[in-house]
Parts: C-alpha cells; sequence; structure tokens
C-alpha cells in the first residue's frame, strides 16, 4: 500500500450514515453476518488484511492521528474524519487513527480449503484446535501465539464468537488474516485429523501425562477447551493421548491463551531438535 493520498470526502458529523454503519458493524456480529463486512483497525491489521486478499470497501482516517494513510485499490472510498467521529467508530483507543470496511467473502474458512494450502507441505504439520471459546480476546491471543511459532493451521470448532469481532482482530494483531484457519464442527475436526493421521493431543488436567513426555515431532494437533468447562467428551474419546502442564500452585489451571503458548513451543523445540524445524 502506497504512501499517496486521494482527495477524501471529510466527515465531521456524528449523524452521518456512514459513521453509524461503521459502529454498528463493530457491535453487532448478525449485521456483520448480514451484510457480508467487516471492521478492521489499526495500519497494521488493515494492511494484513490487504496481503491476505481481502477487498476493502471503504477506509477511513484521522488526519491528526494518522501517520500513514495507504493508498487503497481503485474503487475503494476513502473518508478523512475528525478526532470525534473516529472516536465514535473505533472499537478501542490507540489504534493509529485509521480504519476500514472490508468485505468478508474472501476468506474461505472450510476444511476443504485448508487441505488445498497444506497439500503442498511435506513437514509435519502442527495443528492447533480450539473447542467453543467464549471470549474473543482469548481466541485473538491464541491466533497471535499461531502466527509467532508458526503453527500450520487453526481448527475453530464450535465456535462461540465470530472471526471479525472487532476484539478478536485487534487481539491477534492481524494474526487472524495471516494463519491457516478452519471453522467446523468437532466432529469434523475429529474425522479430518483421523483420516489425515494427525496425531490428537488434548490438554486436561485428569487422566493425563505431562507435556514433555510427549512426543509431539510427529504429525500433531494440540487441542484446548474452554478455561470454564474444558474439553467436552467428544474430544477426550478421539485423543491419542491426554497430556497435561504442570500446576505447582493453588490455582489449577493457565489462561487457554497461555496454555497454547507453552505446548506450541514445545512442539517447536522438540522439532529444533530433530531437526524438523
Amino acid at each position: 500500500m502506497k504512501n499517496n493520498r486521494h482527495d477524501p470526502e471529510i466527515i465531521t458529523s456524528l449523524q452521518n450514515p456512514r459513521v453509524k454503519e461503521v459502529t454498528a458493524l463493530q457491535s453487532s456480529s448478525s449485521l456483520r453476518r448480514e451484510k457480508g463486512l467487516f471492521v478492521v483497525e489499526g495500519l497494521r491489521e488493515v494492511e494484513r488484511c490487504v496481503e491476505s486478499g481481502f477487498r476493502l470497501r471503504s477506509v477511513f482516517y484521522c488526519p491528526s492521528v494518522c501517520r500513514h494513510v495507504p493508498t487503497p485499490s481503485e474503487g475503494v472510498r476513502v473518508f478523512e474524519v475528525s478526532e470525534a467521529v473516529y472516536g465514535k467508530m473505533a472499537y478501542r483507543g490507540g489504534t493509529e487513527g485509521i480504519l476500514a470496511v472490508v468485505y468478508g467473502n474472501a476468506g474461505d474458512r472450510s476444511l476443504e480449503a485448508l487441505d488445498r494450502v497444506l497439500s503442498g507441505d511435506t513437514s509435519a504439520p502442527l495443528i492447533v484446535v480450539v473447542e467453543s471459546v467464549e471470549k474473543p480476546g482469548n481466541l485473538g491471543a491464541m491466533l497471535r501465539t499461531a502466527d509467532a511459532s508458526g503453527v500450520s493451521a487453526v481448527l475453530i470448532c464450535d465456535p462461540h464468537t465470530d472471526l471479525y469481532n472487532p476484539n478478536l482482530i485487534r487481539a491477534s494483531l492481524g494474526g487472524v488474516f495471516t494463519r491457516n484457519i478452519a471453522v467446523c464442527s468437532s466432529e469434523e475436526a475429529i474425522a479430518w485429523l483421523k483420516a489425515r493421521g494427525i496425531s490428537i493431543l488434548t490438554a486436561q488436567l485428569q487422566d493425563s501425562e505431562l507435556y514433555y513426555d510427549t512426543d509431539m515431532t510427529r504429525p500433531t494437533a494440540l487441542v484446548f477447551g474452554t478455561e470454564a468447562d474444558g474439553l467436552t467428551d467428544i474430544w477426550r474419546r478421539a485423543a491419542d493421548a491426554h497430556i497435561r502442564i504442570p500446576m505447582l500452585g493453588r490455582i489449577d489451571s493457565l489462561n487457554v491463551s497461555a496454555s497454547m503458548a507453552v505446548l506450541c513451543y514445545e512442539a517447536l523445540r522438540q522439532r529444533h531438535q530433530t531437526g524438523d524445524f
């Protein structure tokens, strides 16, 4: 994205219909689904979104805050907004004074699409599976960790939040665009993993072995449930092994995104030692 600027339309009224639409998209998942649109805040996030093949409908920037105004593709409307207008549209502060309305139909998040992406990869895949995580911030942090640790893909099973929730996008720092992601049911995920010979390791405290005693150099799926309820029985029954992180204090669990980070980097450590990384 270049640093030139087309002549933008200027918006100063909080009652402008475009401002109202952005604020509604930020707060309503049903409206995002109905219109096939979502909002991305922040320069890095917008750029990663475009690099991943998503198409922008419009860009809004506040010149007193925004340090860099990207030149969008042809047909994308650009709007200059006042600080008051940007403050109303932005879901969170500190997003560099720029946001974009994005068409949501560019991302094929199916298992079939994931097959196409992974078909040329000859290395042992490392898959993260997330079952029914409710909090967008947690899921966003997990996608950020998935990007940092280079996991092959993330399967989001039976989600309780949509992928384009503004908190999720922000918490992932754009990881929702940089990672291979499929959204499916737990049943579909288990069938997909077993058909490909990927070992299923469920993170749980009961009936489990220590994570560092478990081989993660083979094709592996690390499966995580909710902090409140853990994994459902369907995953416990499907697992090839149950693994746990030792808990030495009085609190018997880590935040799910912290647990994921521990296990992903253990897999990375093992693979580095065997030369598979």
